[in-house]
């Protein structure tokens, strides 16, 4: 049988060639996404979209969702208890110091009824808030929001929840100048809370200090607490300091004695400025401590 001349059925045609078909697709997408950049008809078939897919969406995410939050709730669970825990540890120990307050209230008003002593004199204080640094670049001085108005004198420690931080050296009707223990000119005169040793200790600057004039033979280790003596009539007794961090007892004469203040000197903002129960009586003039001599 001949096949010449014979045509292919109309279902079998080819028509355009693939790379024709491809342009044209192509050019059809450009000029729709043209269209909706500009008239924005596609809009309505988005947000159509969108709701019909939600749904959907959800459920996909489910899984997903169910695994993170199990795991906040499982770490919100751990960290709550373990908060609690350290509550209730923090607890007994407040009612711990608590007891052992109450116990020293209760001797000291003992103590007091049996010398026949007067209650004690509350302390004036004045609460306080650093505002600045001193402009002067070579001191560590710092400026309170309190002054001669609010009843700051110089002379008055401040201090804040750890212990001591500097002392007032300057006051203004509404501020007050404070000068820190780490400033080189600042001293303070101390004592070792273990064995009641008395020292002077100064400033060394770079939030360091120094027990200063004290024989290489002193009882001195590191780990020892200074508080103030209260000898300069300045300063409460009693007020943490510093810690002692190294003792050098190379040197015959004056041993180099290494400290830190146990007060966030440099980092602290809330301060309380902390003035004497009662005046100190003032000393006697030399003229009447020298005997008259007989004519």
């Amino acid at each position: 049988m001949s096949l010449v001349g014979h045509q292919s059925p109309p279902i079998f045609k080819q028509g355009p060639t693939p790379l024709v078909r491809l342009f044209v697709l192509v050019s059809v997408c450009l000029a729709m996404l043209v269209a909706d950049l500009r008239f924005r008809y596609l809009e309505v078939m988005r947000q159509g979209l969108s709701v019909a897919t939600y749904p959907l969406q959800m459920a996909a995410a489910a899984p997903v969702d169910f695994i993170r939050d199990a795991g906040v709730y499982f770490a919100t669970l751990v960290e709550v208890q373990k908060d609690n825990a350290e509550l209730r540890h923090s607890q007994l120990e407040a009612a711990q110091r608590l007891l052992r307050f109450e116990q020293v209230e209760r001797d000291n008003a003992q103590l007091r009824e049996l010398l026949g002593m007067a209650p004690a004199v509350g302390v004036h204080s004045v609460a306080a808030e650093i505002l600045y640094d001193a402009p002067d670049p070579f001191s560590r001085k710092v400026i309170l929001d309190r002054g001669s108005q609010h009843g700051v004198e110089a002379g008055m420690a401040v201090v804040n929840a750890q212990g001591m931080i500097g002392q007032v050296t300057r006051v203004y009707p509404v501020q007050a100048e404070v000068t820190l223990l780490t400033d080189k000119d600042q001293a303070v005169p101390v004592q070792v809370a273990r064995n009641g040793l008395r020292g002077v200790l100064f400033g060394a600057g770079h939030g360091r200090l120094e027990l200063r004039f004290t024989l290489s033979g002193v009882d001195v280790k590191a780990g020892d607490r200074l508080d103030t003596s209260g000898l300069d009539g300045m300063f409460l007794a009693g007020l943490p300091v510093a810690e002692v961090v190294s003792v050098d007892r190379e040197s015959d004469t004056f041993a180099i004695i290494v400290c830190e203040p146990v007060a966030g000197v440099e980092r602290t903002t809330q301060v309380l400025v902390l003035g004497r129960a009662e005046p100190t009586p003032p000393r006697p003039a030399e003229a009447a401590a020298q005997p008259k001599r007989q004519g």
